[in-house]
């Protein structure tokens, strides 16, 4: 059986984002649980960007890691967060794991590309004109959606609630599960206690 590339599993996580944000609201996280399957789709709908950013940095011989505007970006996202009212260091640190499980995605990505000895075949859109803009989006829609997670995040079944809505997720999106690794470390401090809990 020939294996998904990256590229494909990506595109896949992109479909599956965009599919959560378009479902109907009685598809969704039963009750209390809504806010963490919103959650849920707009970080998968930022790791899909993981891939047409390897794809420009590849593109233009830049590294993948990028301290001084990653730390912009959380300096920022504390700002935001206080006037939404979440706590800034929980803000900071769920922004660390999207910076994080991102990197993860474009590590892989390089690693494929230098093992098959090929390039991306598609050109890369712009990174300034194109990806970041939307990366800029959901940063607020991020923040927006963990003032929503705030309130139930200290519950002590956080992990497993948190889980089950994951589960849930995937199965409304047939997410591909190739994609787990980044996206649980991309929820792995959403609850106050820490971790996903109950994932199979």
């Amino acid at each position: 059986m020939r294996r998904r590339s990256p590229s494909s599993l990506l595109a896949s996580a992109a479909l599956a984002a965009t599919l959560a944000l378009a479902a109907p609201a009685s598809v969704q996280a039963d009750g209390d649980d809504t806010p963490f399957t919103n959650l849920i789709a707009l970080v998968s709908q930022r790791l899909a960007l993981a891939e047409p950013v390897a794809r420009w940095k590849w593109a233009h011989h830049e590294p993948i890691t990028d301290a001084p505007r990653e730390e912009a970006l959380l300096k920022h996202v504390e700002t935001k967060a206080h006037a939404e009212q979440v706590d800034p260091e929980f803000a900071r640190q769920f922004f660390r794991d999207q910076i994080d499980a991102s990197k993860d995605v474009q590590n892989a990505l390089f690693a494929n590309w230098r093992a098959l000895k090929a390039v991306p075949e598609e050109s890369p859109p712009d990174l300034a004109r194109d990806t970041r803009p939307k990366l800029d989006r959901l940063t607020q829609s991020l923040v927006t959606a963990l003032a929503h997670v705030e309130p139930i995040r200290h519950a002590e079944d956080c992990p497993v609630r948190l889980a089950e809505s994951v589960a849930r997720w995937k199965h409304l999106t047939r997410y591909n599960s190739s994609m787990n690794a980044p996206l649980m470390r991309a929820l792995s401090h959403v609850c106050a206690s820490g971790g996903v809990g109950a994932v199979g």
